[in-house]
């Protein structure tokens, strides 16, 4: 299996933090000797990671993207399914509260709506297997450690999934432009599944028809809709307002 390169100082850190056995050994930029490099480094040498010094350019040449000075190679995360998120929703103690991305293919948008899922205390993050972005070094990076925390779960069929969430008392709310209802009258409390679609064509006919509810966020401007990673953080915090004063 091919190896993950994870790049970027707070991507690496939080993975030597949290799952340093996936490492398999470090890559710093030789001459870089500030507090946050020392901090990874140390970390490494804990685990008993190998450490290797290159240059700039050699680093530049292996890794597709801003690497602040320092790549791990790493066992690919596991690509989790189904079953496994039946596991995580049987085993919640707290209410559900989980993202679904439909069609978000841009591993940019998939690591920015991973970390706003964590900072909003998201129990998982949810999409379809086919026409979604993959959880590769790029989402890893955006995601800013996100990646680690959050569970990123691609299911075989997203319909018969918000099928199975509504089954389980979770209420499926879809955003949708046309929407009658903005995200400040609705209310976004309880169990909750919020559905993202694609930036442009939105959600997938099936997937608008499994919403219970549909929402829109007002826009006093000329432009008539927003990046996807941002209005996933305006909605998922306008649910937090809500789920804090309930």
């Amino acid at each position: 299996m091919k190896a993950d390169l994870i790049f970027g100082i707070h991507a690496v850190t939080t993975l030597l933090s949290r799952d340093a056995e996936r490492v398999k050994r470090l890559f710093v930029v030789q001459g870089r000797s500030d507090h946050k490099m020392e901090t990874i480094v140390q970390l490494a040498t804990k685990a008993g990671i190998s450490v290797e010094k290159i240059s700039k350019h050699r680093l530049d040449e292996k890794v597709d993207g801003v690497h602040q000075g320092v790549a791990a190679e790493a066992k690919p995360l596991p690509v989790l399914g189904d079953k496994q998120l039946s596991h995580l929703l049987d085993g919640l103690s707290d209410v559900p509260f989980l993202l679904v991305l439909d069609g978000v293919t841009d591993p940019h948008n998939l690591g920015a709506c991973l970390r706003t899922a964590d900072a909003a205390g998201v129990s998982a993050v949810v999409a379809p297997r086919d026409k979604s972005a993959p959880l590769n070094a790029t989402a890893v990076k955006v995601a800013s450690g996100a990646a680690d925390s959050v569970p990123y779960f691609q299911v075989t069929n997203l319909s018969r999934t918000l099928a199975d969430f509504q089954q389980r008392g979770i209420w499926v709310v879809g955003t949708a432009g046309e929407a009658t209802s903005s995200i400040y009258q609705a209310d976004l409390t309880g169990p909750m599944a919020l559905v993202m679609g694609a930036e442009g064509k939105g959600m997938r006919r099936l997937t608008r028809e499994h919403c219970d509810l549909l929402i829109n966020i007002p826009m006093a401007g000329d432009v008539s809709s927003l990046n996807v990673s941002v209005a996933t953080g305006v909605t998922l915090f306008e649910m937090v307002r809500q789920r804090a004063k309930a």
